[in-house]
């Protein structure tokens, strides 16, 4: 669909794609069919939303900036559907009524993190993910233990899912260009969590509680996150993990261990 001028807007975090080729690799990834309903978070332009909806069966879109929404809204296609607001505050229990969906976008940098636990707490909703970060974001996703980058949603987007490098993007395939590098990243949900995970909630609390200190032990970090210390001590013998170690060093198993252990404590 042909567009008009829209100046970016960057308190939206707008910086519109339209390299050609770029664009190609995020629809090749996303391996869309007629059978396919496909949400798409920020379409800005509609480039990638132009190329979707003569091949998905229905592109669901939600887009904040109104001037935008009213340029979607004009589109005759019938398998489009267009919800306006920030896609953190949408419902989207209400919206994606029926999965499994796609989710193809380029992300709104500024919320980009904040997106990906908000795909976590709604997991069930997809089937796979193909995603723009930028760069920085996308090397902290794919990151293992031990290294700077490995971190909160490295543990958990991997224990979720198995994530693949698409492509790697130069400020140039955007209008404006960033000042960053970006990368496209292919998440594909699993079946069952990678490790042995009995209950998300808590899981999820004990991850972040590792990572909350990331200067101090393992069990500093915990017991300042509130876990009780004869718990945590209890836990960490169980688990035979050292006290002293931190928590960027635990891998996704010894995570599973651990948060096992703690959760048995309250339930002795």
């Amino acid at each position: 669909m042909e567009q008009s001028y829209h100046r970016p807007q960057k308190r939206f975090g707008q910086n519109f794609l339209h390299d050609v080729q770029v664009i190609d690799r995020i629809l090749a990834a996303a391996e869309l069919s007629s059978a396919d309903r496909v949400l798409e978070i920020g379409p800005g332009l509609g480039v990638l939303t132009d190329r979707m909806l003569p091949v998905a069966g229905q592109v669901v879109v939600m887009e904040v900036d109104r001037n935008l929404v009213e340029r979607l809204k004009h589109r005759t296609e019938v398998n489009l559907a267009v919800f306006e607001g920030d896609a953190l505050h949408l419902d989207w229990n209400n919206i994606l009524t029926e999965p499994p969906y796609k989710l193809v976008a380029n992300l709104p940098y500024n919320i980009s993190s904040q997106i990906l636990f908000k795909i976590l707490d709604h997991r069930q909703l997809f089937s796979r993910l193909v995603l723009m970060f930028q760069k920085e974001v996308g090397d902290r996703l794919a990151a293992g233990p031990g290294t700077r980058d490995y971190g909160i949603l490295s543990v958990l987007c991997q224990v979720w899912f198995d994530i693949h490098k698409v492509v790697n993007v130069p400020p140039g395939a955007f209008n404006p260009p960033p000042k960053v590098h970006s990368i496209v990243l292919e998440f594909q949900a699993r079946s069952e969590p990678r490790v042995a995970i009995d209950d998300p909630v808590f899981f999820r609390k004990v991850v972040k509680a590792s990572f909350a200190q990331r200067r101090k032990t393992l069990r500093n970090s915990l017991t300042g996150s509130g876990f009780a210390a004869a718990q945590v001590d209890g836990a960490l013998a169980q688990a035979e993990i050292n006290p002293g170690r931190r928590g960027e060093t635990l891998t996704l198993s010894e995570f599973s261990q651990l948060a096992r252990e703690l959760k048995a404590s309250f339930n002795p």
